[in-house]
């Protein structure tokens, strides 16, 4: 392994049960372009992003809603796209929740339904929209559309 990959595996292991959105999305923004080759083995050195700086720099923000590390391998294993527009959503839907009391929510939108513990700030799980069908949603005490 190159120093840039063991450190990305050290910073991957410090974010063991709890992941941000930012995270999510860089991820998601990561994945890409290795698959562009523009990062990764076969990237041209020139023009190497410098991966594990980049995650940690997004993995320090602060984020109003975090991610348990189940929620965040169900939105990348259901290829749930964390654009900023959704991550903005789903934190208004989380407020109003929580100005209303509520302790765990579903928060429905376009993207899918994302089950959320407002006094923690954590998405617990998430699903697509078409998981959605026929599902039935339990110990939920509030549901937010988006």
């Amino acid at each position: 392994m190159r120093g840039t990959e063991i450190k990305a595996v050290q910073v991957m292991s410090k974010m063991n049960q709890i992941t941000n959105a930012g995270t999510l999305k860089l991820q998601h923004a990561s994945a890409q372009l290795q698959t562009q080759g523009i990062i990764g083995a076969g990237a041209n050195t020139g023009t190497k992003v410098q991966f594990a700086d980049v995650l940690q720099k997004e993995a320090d923000k602060a984020q109003s809603v975090q991610f348990s590390k189940h929620a965040a391998q169900r939105v990348q294993q259901r290829g749930i796209e964390m654009t900023d527009t959704l991550l903005q959503n789903l934190n208004q839907a989380v407020k109003k929740a929580q100005e209303k009391g509520a302790k765990d929510v579903v928060v429905i939108g376009e993207s899918g339904a994302f089950i959320v513990n407002v006094p923690n700030n954590i998405v617990v799980t998430t699903m697509s929209g078409a998981e959605m069908k026929d599902n039935i949603f339990t110990n939920i005490d509030s549901a937010v559309l988006m």
